[in-house]
């Protein structure tokens, strides 16, 4: 099933970003790539990927402060492989998608919500220019 509504709230920036009126993601202002990924459980092939990239590892809380880094120039790719439930990421990714941002799995198939078992193992939000470069080292995870 297909997102078709979400909002997450920023209480620190003072603000909320919804799909009623889609974020318009800035141009990037980084002179390098910049990755999100757990602070603490970070995938195991996110150094290739920062070395692929020739990028950098910004850590960063919660699922969704990390897919709204993306939205805001704060990084330009999430990748998580440690697994959420749907509620976890469902919101944000719908922000992400509504904005223009790439969202799928790590092996670029569709993130699916709603089904019987709530658990998505893996996803991947990014600018849309980084989609291939990011999709290169990412496909090759197991999933």
């Amino acid at each position: 099933m297909a997102l078709v509504a979400g909002a997450v709230a920023q209480p620190g920036l003072d603000q909320t970003f919804h799909t009623g009126r889609p974020p318009v993601v800035p141009p990037s202002t980084a002179e390098r790539v910049r990755i999100v990924a757990s602070r603490t459980r970070p995938p195991a092939f996110v150094e290739a990927l920062v070395e692929h990239l020739g990028a950098e590892l910004v850590p960063m809380g919660s699922a969704g402060a990390k897919v709204i880094s993306v939205v805001r120039d704060v990084s330009d790719a999430y990748v998580h492989a440690g697994g959420q439930y749907e509620w976890d990421s469902a919101a944000p990714v719908g922000v992400a998608a509504a904005a223009g941002l790439h969202v799928s799995r790590l092996d670029g198939a569709p993130l699916e919500y709603n089904r019987p078992e709530p658990y998505l193992p893996d996803l991947l939000i990014c600018r849309p220019e980084l989609r291939d470069a990011v999709l290169e080292i990412t496909r090759a995870q197991p999933t």
